[in-house]
């Protein structure tokens, strides 16, 4: 058996006029100063008006300003944060922040950030973030299972699966190229959503299928890569200027489930930006 995080979330009587929003995010580095907080809490208005579930992909704390991180700078840290029990602060304040949008949030999960934390400094930032504000805490991988029901045993269901994200991503391919590559060992997910590189794109992979029944049908495979809520483009100084890097896309995407009337009433879905 693999061990991994598999989230389930049941609709039941779906039917006409029924819809379903999503607010995905990853690379939120909301502690950073250069985090776009305004852009981060419009979308999470926007969420709560459209009694959107959030989840979050890795990532939501920079959190690298601790003590002997060699990636600190001190341009790099908000006032609020400058404490002598720095992780507690960064925990502390973000719960206070996401307060009054605890109960939106479907899962928080591990990014390349929080991991380097609990492997110096041992301890989980999203996991304490989490049991604050009373939600789930994922890991750097994992699924989430969506399970419709339009009445008695009439059933849909799909699947995403989430992957922090690894590399650098390509400054010309973006890393389009690993869709081929994902694709071939999970066969079984609609949607695979990544983050880290900070990149944006959406690629559509139709599928030729086989049904249990022996029927042959056409579906599709959905690869979303998120941006990030973090501004890095400064051209006076600074890392990312420094090496290069081009401007960087900011905001998340929206994944909508509606009854799709014109389909047989199947359920429908959508992937749009969040910007």
């Amino acid at each position: 058996m693999v061990e991994g995080d598999v989230f389930t979330l049941r609709f039941d009587e779906v039917r006409e006029g029924w819809e379903q929003w999503f607010l995905l995010q990853s690379d939120v580095h909301w502690d950073n100063p250069h985090c776009d907080r305004r852009l981060f809490h419009k979308h999470l208005r926007q969420a709560k008006e459209r009694n959107a579930r959030i989840m979050v992909f890795g990532d939501f704390f920079c959190a690298m300003q601790g003590k002997g991180d060699k990636r600190g700078n001190k341009d790099d840290i908000r006032p609020e944060h400058k404490q002598g029990n720095y992780l507690d602060s960064l925990v502390d304040t973000a719960a206070d922040d996401l307060a009054d949008y605890a109960t939106l949030f479907e899962f928080l999960a591990l990014g390349n950030h929080e991991m380097s934390i609990e492997a110096h400094h041992e301890t989980n930032l999203i996991d304490r973030l989490c049991k604050r504000l009373g939600v789930k805490a994922g890991g750097y991988a994992g699924f989430v299972r969506f399970l419709f029901n339009r009445g008695g045993s009439d059933k849909i269901s799909h699947s995403l699966f989430w992957h922090h994200g690894a590399g650098g991503g390509g400054e010309v391919t973006k890393n389009v190229i690993d869709t081929n590559r994902k694709a071939v060992w999970l066969p079984d997910a609609t949607f695979v959503v990544r983050g880290h590189v900070h990149s944006e794109w959406l690629v559509t992979m139709p599928r030729v299928r086989l049904s249990q029944s022996g029927k042959v049908y056409l579906d599709e495979q959905l690869h979303l890569q998120l941006p990030t809520y973090k501004q890095e483009m400064h051209l006076n100084k600074g890392f990312h200027i420094e090496k290069g890097r081009p401007p960087k896309p900011l905001g998340g995407a929206w994944l909508r489930f509606y009854y799709d009337g014109d389909a047989r009433g199947k359920v429908g879905y959508e992937v749009t930006r969040a910007k």
